[in-house]
């Protein structure tokens, strides 16, 4: 064996500490909303009824809202993690969602206002983003989400 070898092996062996309690992770996805917003969106779902939609684990949404594909909130006496329902579509997210969901955070928008822009009703569209990108309008939403960028 050679010499540096043997003087490695001879060296202790290091070992990170790892914490003992994993801190809680929050992705950008997810916050607490307040009453207005609440009213706002017509209905919701939790993370396990859109799991049972989409025929997978509670953890594959999960992993959807920490990618940003979806948005959710803490809500309700439990402050369980809920999304739109206009978001689901079936057994899918709703066409066009998560570019707009990009879009509008590349423009700086928290989750809130995120909300709050979706579901307010838009004078240049008939109705809100959200009933458009239901409706397979997502490059209607698309362009007015890039125009609050300019």
């Amino acid at each position: 064996m050679p010499e540096g070898r043997a003087e490695l092996c001879d060296q202790p062996r290091r070992t990170r500490s790892r914490p003992t309690t994993r801190p809680r992770y929050y992705p950008v996805s997810v916050t607490e909303i307040d009453a207005k917003i609440d009213a706002l969106v017509p209905a919701w779902l939790t993370l396990p009824d859109i799991a049972e939609q989409f025929g997978v684990e509670v953890t594959r949404v999960r992993q959807l809202v920490k990618e940003g594909q979806l948005i959710a909130v803490r809500r309700g006496e439990n402050r369980a993690l809920h999304v739109p329902a206009a978001f689901i579509d079936g057994d899918k997210v709703v066409k066009g969602l998560s570019g707009t969901l990009t879009l509008l955070r590349d423009d700086g928008f928290t989750v809130e206002e995120m909300i709050e822009w979706l579901f307010t009703p838009d004078p240049t569209l008939p109705g809100t983003p959200a009933q458009a990108l239901s409706e397979n309008r997502g490059t209607e939403v698309k362009r007015r989400a890039q125009a609050l960028a300019v």
